[in-house]
């Protein structure tokens, strides 16, 4: 008898381990893409200490410790970079509960076809390229766009927002929100389909209504997702909008849409001064990190939980 259980937990430990291996192996491809696309690169952090020159081999350009760091701090252009920085990241940060409440709202709708055509609609433009909605902005938004037409035909003058650097801030934050607002609330109509309808129906019993359910069930329910997401899209406040900015720079509003990451690749592939592009990167890099441990932290003291 002792032998039968011996040898069956042998077998049972031996079917483990192979399936084990087989999830290494199924898991092998994605740990090698991230190891060369996101750990190799960081031996570029090296050009950052160097003063590097094209032509030059790295191992003969001169060490010059954190001088690219100094200039970048004592620059005018650091104040205008992180102010840009910071008021399109306080933004997005204020905008975090929308795709949230966007998804409760969809989930609120009686009618199937019209949630449907909703959420279809609403999803379209994160598919759609930052440089075909700049073309779409700029048929209705220029000096001779749609908006401009329709207030030149009721006698109110001409309005050019994508030339005006007192309109850059609301203006991108709008468009930023048009593009990823259907799709961020994906993850949020996801987690109210797992949630217990069991819930709503007793408190439906008990005389709750709608926006009670909502209140007192499906935004306590929502809230680990929420904390979630949000650690995650701090850490990434000043990694994003290299594409919508860019396209949508000019010279007029270029003082105002230039954010850390968009002044990182103007110095380093339309200036080539790599070195300093590389400085202002590792700098970017410790700011996000900076952020996530501090989301993290915060997450801890009002939940008690992280994800780190």
């Amino acid at each position: 008898m002792n032998r039968a259980r011996a040898s069956s937990q042998i077998v049972r430990s031996k079917s483990k381990k192979k399936r084990a291996w087989h999830f290494f192996f199924l898991a092998l491809p994605l740990m090698v893409f991230v190891f060369f696309f996101s750990y190799v690169p960081l031996f570029g952090w090296w050009l950052a200490f160097i003063e590097y020159r094209p032509g030059i081999p790295i191992a003969d350009s001169p060490f010059v410790g954190l001088q690219f760091f100094r200039i970048f701090f004592t620059s005018r252009d650091f104040p205008r970079v992180m102010g840009n920085t910071l008021i399109f990241a306080f933004l997005q940060f204020l905008s975090l509960p929308l795709p949230m409440l966007f998804a409760i709202l969809l989930n609120e709708i009686t009618s199937t076809k019209f949630k449907r055509i909703s959420q279809t609609m609403t999803t379209l433009p994160h598919f759609i390229s930052w440089v075909t909605v700049f073309s779409l902005a700029f048929a209705m938004f220029s000096s001779g766009g749609m908006l401009n037409d329709a207030l030149a035909f009721f006698g109110r003058g001409s309005q050019n927002v994508l030339a005006n650097p007192d309109a850059v801030y609301w203006f991108q934050h709008l468009m930023w929100l048009w593009k990823g607002l259907g799709w961020s609330a994906i993850i949020y109509i996801a987690a109210i389909a797992g949630l217990d309808k069991e819930l709503n129906e007793a408190a439906t019993v008990d005389g709750a209504n709608r926006l009670r359910c909502v209140i007192h069930i499906t935004i306590p329910g929502l809230m680990p997702t929420f904390v979630v997401l949000m650690i995650l899209n701090v850490s990434h406040f000043v990694n994003s909008g290299l594409e919508q900015y860019l396209v949508f720079r000019n010279p007029v509003v270029a003082a105002n849409i230039e954010v850390i990451e968009l002044f990182v690749f103007r110095t380093g592939l339309q200036l080539f001064d790599f070195s300093y592009a590389a400085a202002v990167g590792v700098f970017r890099s410790v700011v996000s990190i900076m952020l996530l441990v501090s989301a993290n932290l915060v997450a801890k003291k009002i939940r008690g939980s992280t994800i780190l």
